[in-house]
């Protein structure tokens, strides 16, 4: 099986080859959390704007039990 890369993801196998300390390693993958964390505020906020997200939803969640059935 061939493993066929994404722009995105050539881009950053391209940046990981220049990083060659533990910090600068750490401060990569702080940038890329604060990316990701942006991109899901944003979501949220979109999804909030247009009434997907709102309190009921949020109620549900609270009460909501997402735990895996296992079988004895």
């Amino acid at each position: 099986m061939k493993t066929v890369f994404n722009k995105a993801q050539l881009e950053l196998l391209d940046m990981l080859a220049d990083i060659d300390s533990e910090e600068e390693l750490q401060a990569l993958k702080h940038a890329l959390s604060e990316f990701f964390a942006r991109r899901a505020d944003e979501e949220l906020e979109r999804l909030w704007q247009t009434g997907q997200w709102n309190e009921q939803v949020l109620r549900n969640f609270q009460q909501a039990h997402f735990r895996t059935p296992y079988k004895p």
